[in-house]
């Protein structure tokens, strides 16, 4: 034991948890044959040895240095024991030596092993204090709710955390998908062997948009009893037709369906009935404020006891949460929608171009509303020259939408009532009109004249506002940044003559043009964002322009951009064959 604790106070020094790991393992837990975890007085396992590693399906490196009680205990439906119930956490604080039978662990894949365990004081370090935790296969009879088809009743303290955690995670989430789904993980198994979830659409039409099934341990969607269902009955005593109007909530058994059936919802239900072998099922309305959203079904087949009218009230509370979540939800869509509708029309159609290709792309920011001061253009100056534009105004939200739409619209009037101007001087009177009239605080942008020559090659003349220089990448994955002409941005007040670059583009070379949001990071440099566009661009110049744009979005925009994206690319057409 010196030889174990000299090697803990060596190993101190070197790398905390795991080193004093290191220096335990090679002491007295290994020699243990039980299942041995160490943990210091915050709970924080210390050291563990092979037997434990292996009963809990975890290496030593995703054990060491985690919190014990939140990374493996839970209760029997697979959910963190809250700390105030926790006793191996209590024995802890006390240093006390205790005991206990029937407790549920998370192994590593993510399944539940129900163990018995002992803990007593021990000093994981010289100096410290801490806790020895020996855990071994629990010998009595499994008490989960399957067990002799009988679910144990909740208690009043089991309801308040259901409805306490049901609220938390239906509120933290706009997506109604993943409501449901979180809704279904909460009540099953713990309530029930299935969860089913009829939805009203804003024409009133019924959906069965998820029924769940507790089976083998795990959720299961069972997508064969999902779709669309018959219309509600105006007049019909059925629980489901009754609860989709409103009404309250209501028991339900085969036997309800059993007779001759007076509606199609009628004749679904009873499918779902022998679908699932339910023999007992409760059914209540989901309402949001002002309407009925649908109603949820949970049913019973594998437990023998059946739903009674005391199991209502819970979930009627369990309702009322999901429609006040499912109403958000709906709104939230909704509102998202119709900024996706005014983005697509504020960004515009692009031009065809004879033996050009062209292609546009914009993603929203992921955190705004779907509209943002991005932007792109493209339209023609005359009958051999058109005009291509990248932009960014400042901000991602409605108002640097606004301000957007003002920018491209004066760059039009402007660059249409000059077609022979140079860029850089359509540029500077638009940032003239900016200062003035637009209500913009400031922009970037690229603005460019692509003209065909009687060589038939195209050419590129443009001017830099302050934005990311545009990418040449060659059919053959040879690329370069085009950095010429490059000016301040717009809306500083500061007059200064604007630069023009004029560049030939060669046959079977993608031109990309795109906003920051593409390459810039908060945790890297802009450098290392442009580096990362150019090889990735390089080694897709070989695709299709449209998956080219695609792979680019998905490949190169960094996972923790919090900006909207816009990007336009065209490609130049092979050479023409020799007469």
């Amino acid at each position: 034991m010196d030889d174990v604790a000299a090697l803990g106070r060596d190993s101190a020094s070197r790398s905390g948890h795991q080193a004093r790991s290191h220096a335990l393992l090679d002491g007295t837990l290994e020699n243990l044959r039980a299942s041995a975890i160490t943990v210091d007085d915050d709970g924080l396992i210390v050291a563990v040895n092979k037997a434990a590693q292996s009963l809990l399906g975890r290496e030593a490196p995703e054990l060491v240095g985690q919190d014990f009680h939140d990374l493996l205990h839970r209760d029997r439906y697979g959910h963190p024991v809250p700390r105030t119930r926790c006793q191996i956490r209590e024995a802890l604080l006390t240093g006390d030596t205790r005991h206990g039978d029937a407790e549920w662990f998370a192994r590593g894949d993510g399944t539940l092993v129900q163990l018995s365990w002992l803990m007593m004081p021990y000093s994981p370090e010289q100096g410290g204090t801490g806790g020895l935790v020996l855990l071994y296969e629990a010998k009595q009879p499994n008490d989960r709710p399957s067990d002799g088809g009988h679910s144990a009743p909740l208690t009043e303290l089991d309801r308040l955390a259901l409805l306490a955690e049901t609220t938390t995670r239906l509120t933290s989430t706009l997506d109604v998908e993943e409501a449901l789904h979180r809704l279904a993980a909460l009540t099953v198994p713990r309530l029930a062997d299935w969860a089913v979830f009829d939805l009203l659409t804003e024409r009133d039409e019924v959906r069965r948009v998820l029924v769940m099934e507790h089976k083998d341990g795990i959720l299961v969607e069972r997508d064969d009893l999902q779709g669309p269902m018959p219309p509600v009955p105006t007049e019909s005593p059925m629980p489901l037709s009754r609860a989709l109007r409103g009404a309250a909530s209501s028991l339900a058994g085969p036997a309800t369906y059993q007779g001759p059936p007076d509606s199609g919802i009628a004749v679904e239900q009873r499918r779902l009935f022998t679908a699932t072998g339910m023999h007992s099922a409760v059914i209540a309305p989901i309402r949001g404020l002002r309407d009925v959203l649908g109603a949820l079904t949970l049913g019973r087949a594998q437990r023998h006891d059946a739903f009674t009218p005391a199991d209502l009230p819970l979930l009627e509370d369990l309702t009322r949460r999901a429609g006040l979540a499912l109403d958000n939800a709906r709104l939230y869509q909704r509102q998202r929608k119709v900024a996706e509708t005014m983005q697509r029309h504020l960004l515009p159609q692009l031009p065809v171009l004879p033996g050009l290709e062209m292609t546009a792309r914009y993603q929203p920011a992921p955190d705004a509303s779907s509209v943002g001061g991005d932007w792109y253009d493209a339209f023609a100056l005359g009958a051999h020259a058109h005009a291509l534009a990248i932009g960014d105004v400042v901000g991602h939200d409605l108002d640097a939408a606004a301000g957007m739409a003002q920018v491209r619209n004066m760059l039009r009037a402007f660059a249409w009532s000059h077609p022979e101007a140079p860029p850089s001087a359509v540029v500077t009177r638009l940032d003239d009109a900016v200062m003035h009239i637009a209500e913009v605080s400031m922009a970037t942008m690229i603005f460019a004249r692509l003209t065909l020559g009687d060589d038939a090659l195209w050419r590129l003349r443009w001017t830099n506002a302050g934005h990311p220089p545009p990418l040449l990448i060659t059919h053959d994955g040879r690329t370069s940044y085009l950095d010429g002409a490059h000016g301040i941005l717009l809306g500083t007040g500061v007059t200064r003559p604007r630069p023009d670059a004029v560049t030939v583009l060669p046959p079977r070379v993608t031109l990309v043009l795109y906003t920051d949001g593409l390459v810039e990071s908060p945790h890297h440099s802009i450098d290392h964002g442009l580096d990362r566009l150019r090889r990735h661009a390089a080694s897709l110049a070989h695709r299709p322009l449209d998956s080219f744009c695609d792979l680019l979005l998905d490949q190169v925009r960094p996972s923790d951009n919090d900006d909207d994206v816009a990007m336009i690319a065209l490609r130049t057409p092979p050479p023409a064959a020799p007469v």
